[in-house]
C-alpha cells in the first residue's frame, strides 16, 4: 500500500504539491475548504516570470510605501485598525529594506523563479494541460523619460547581481513593440524570457489531471486541525495521523499545509507564527479589446498589470492592507480601468466577466515558507508566495515532494525557513 499524504488547500500551490506528490508515488488527497482553484490562484494575471527577482523590501522602500499606502489615492493602502500581528509584520517589513537583505532574498527568488519556469515548460510539454501557455515575455511601458530612466538603473542592477535583465525600447520603438500602445510614450523594458497562464484554466484543467492520476479532492471540506497518533517524531512530538475536517477525519502519514493567505489562521496547530499578512488584489477580466496586447504589460508608474490571452483579457492589480475584508471596492477597479487608460488605445473592452479580489500571502522578506512544522516532522508548509505563487508553484512543488521523500532538494530551502521570523 503506498503511504498516504494529505494536501490542505487546493489553490495552485496545493494543486503543484499534489502533482509532484503522486508522480512519486504517494496517494493524494487535496482538502479544499470552498472549491479547487477558487482562492488567489483565480483571477490574478498569471504571470511566470524569472524576471521579478527584486523583493519587496530594499533601500528606501519603507518610507515610499508608508508615505503610498495611507493615501486614499494610492494602489498602495493600509485599512487603519489596531492589529499587532499588523504592525509586526510591518517592523519585519522595514528591517529587511536594506541592500544586503534585498540581495540575499534575490538568489533565493532567482533560483525558485528559474526552476519554476522550467518545471512548468516540462509540465506543459508532457502533460494534457490546457492553461493558455504562451512566452511572449513582458513589457513594461513607460510614460515619462524619469520613469525610463530609473528603471535603467534597477535593470543595470539586475544584470550586475543577477546576471538577469530587460531589453530596452526608446519612444516609438515601444509601440512598434506592441502597437496596442497610444503613441508618444518614453519607451520601455522588456523581459523576453518571461511567460504567461490563464490561472483559471490552469487550475481546472490540473484538476482533471489530478483527479485522472487518482488523486482526490475534497471539497467544501473545512480544515479544523490535526489528530496526533501513537507515534513520536524525530523532534520528540507526537506524529499526526489525522487532518480533522467539517465532514470527518482523513488519515494520512503525511500532510502539507498549503493555505496561503489564510495560514496564519492555523497558527495553534501549527505550533508557530507565521508572518504572513493578506494583500488584498483586485481584476477585471473581459473580452478582448479590437486592439488587443500581444504580450503582458506593467504599468510601474500607476502600478497597473495587463494580461491577454486567446481567450480574454485582464487588468489586475493594487494592495491592500485591510485583513481578510471581503468587500469589492469599487474605486479600486476604477483605478485598473483609469491606470491602462493612460498607455492603451483601447484599456478595456465589454463584456466584463468578473471584478474580482483574492489575498496574496505577503510575508516581510518576499521569500516563502517552505518547511517542516517545529512540531511535527510529518507536517509540511508551503505558503507566503507573495505576489507571485503561479510562479513559483511548480518549484515549491517539487521541494515539498523531495522533502516528503527525504530526498536532497533541489534548492537551498534554509532561507525559506518559518523559524526565520
Amino acid at each position: 500500500m503506498s503511504q498516504r499524504v494529505v494536501v490542505i488547500g487546493g489553490g495552485v500551490i496545493g494543486a503543484a504539491c499534489a502533482h509532484y506528490l503522486s508522480q512519486s508515488g504517494w496517494q493524494v488527497t487535496i482538502v479544499e475548504q470552498k472549491t479547487f482553484g477558487s482562492g488567489a490562484a483565480h483571477g490574478n494575471c498569471g504571470y511566470v516570470c524569472p524576471s521579478h527577482i527584486l523583493p519587496l523590501p530594499g533601500p528606501g522602500v519603507m518610507g515610499k510605501t508608508l508615505k503610498a499606502m495611507f493615501s486614499p489615492n494610492s494602489p498602495f493602502s493600509i485599512k487603519p485598525r489596531f492589529d499587532l500581528a499588523l504592525w509586526r509584520w510591518l517592523f519585519q517589513f522595514a528591517r529587511h529594506c536594506n541592500t544586503k537583505d534585498m540581495l540575499s532574498a534575490g538568489i533565493t527568488l532567482q533560483q525558485m523563479l528559474n526552476s519554476s519556469k522550467s518545471l512548468y515548460e516540462e509540465l506543459f510539454a508532457n502533460e494534457p494541460i490546457d492553461a493558455e501557455w504562451q512566452t511572449s515575455g513582458i513589457l513594461y511601458p513607460f510614460l515619462h523619460q524619469a520613469g525610463m530612466e530609473h528603471f535603467a538603473e534597477t535593470n543595470q542592477f539586475m544584470r550586475t547581481h543577477f546576471n538577469h535583465g530587460a531589453d530596452r525600447y526608446d519612444g516609438d520603438a515601444v509601440t512598434a513593440l506592441e502597437p496596442a500602445l497610444k503613441p508618444g510614450l518614453a519607451g520601455g523594458w522588456h523581459f523576453p524570457g518571461d511567460a504567461h497562464v490563464r490561472p483559471d484554466k490552469l487550475m481546472s484543467s490540473w484538476k482533471s489531471l489530478l483527479e485522472s492520476r487518482g488523486v482526490a479532492i475534497r471539497e467544501w471540506h473545512e480544515f479544523q486541525g490535526f489528530s496526533k497518533g501513537g507515534g513520536v517524531s524525530s523532534n520528540g512530538h507526537p506524529a499526526i495521523a489525522c487532518a480533522k475536517t467539517s465532514k470527518g477525519e482523513i488519515e494520512g502519514d503525511a500532510f502539507v499545509v498549503a493555505t496561503g493567505a489564510w495560514t496564519p489562521l492555523l497558527n495553534q496547530h501549527l505550533g508557530c507564527k507565521i508572518a504572513i499578512q493578506p494583500g488584498k488584489g483586485y481584476s477585471l477580466t473581459m473580452a478582448r479589446p479590437q486592439r488587443c496586447p500581444k504580450m503582458p504589460l506593467i504599468f510601474e508608474e500607476h502600478r497597473v498589470a495587463v494580461t491577454p490571452w486567446p481567450s480574454g483579457y485582464r487588468l489586475g492589480s493594487i494592495m491592500e492592507f485591510a485583513g481578510y475584508d471581503q468587500s469589492i471596492n469599487p474605486r479600486r477597479i476604477a483605478m485598473l480601468r483609469s491606470g491602462a487608460s493612460h498607455y492603451l488605445l483601447e484599456p478595456t473592452a465589454e463584456p466584463v466577466v468578473e471584478e474580482w479580489y483574492g489575498w496574496r500571502p505577503m510575508t516581510p522578506d518576499s521569500l516563502p515558507i517552505i518547511d517542516r512544522s517545529p512540531i511535527a516532522d510529518n507536517v509540511y508548509i508551503a505558503a507566503g508566495h507573495n505576489m507571485i505563487g503561479v510562479s513559483m508553484a511548480t518549484a515549491t512543488g517539487k521541494l515539498i515532494s523531495e522533502m516528503v521523500n527525504h530526498q536532497p532538494t533541489h534548492i537551498p530551502i534554509e532561507p525559506m525557513s518559518v523559524r526565520r521570523f
